[in-house]
């Protein structure tokens, strides 16, 4: 691919991949937050919320910080899911 997306959506698999022994959960395959806030049903805004916070911190926090790039997408992934589950 012209632009590397294919390397880019591997890099960003691997990077999605690698936090879920991060997130704070009742164990492995448990509970994790995002759940909690899915069954309140602000489980999208947040996702959406914290895309954008991550693209506003990119060149700021550490400079050009690649992982603000890999947390955005991997919420706008996120988002992508509550736009199917929606539907």
């Amino acid at each position: 691919m012209k632009f590397n997306e294919d390397k880019i959506l591997k890099e960003l698999g691997d990077y999605i991949k690698s936090t879920y022994g991060e997130h704070y959960s009742t164990g492995k395959g448990g509970f994790q937050v995002l759940d909690l806030l899915k069954t309140l049903r602000i489980g999208k805004d947040f996702c959406h919320a914290n895309a954008i916070k991550y693209l506003c911190r990119y060149g700021k926090k550490g400079g050009h910080n690649r992982a603000d790039l890999l947390k955005a997408a991997h919420y706008v992934i996120l988002l992508l899911n509550y736009d199917k589950e929606m539907k």
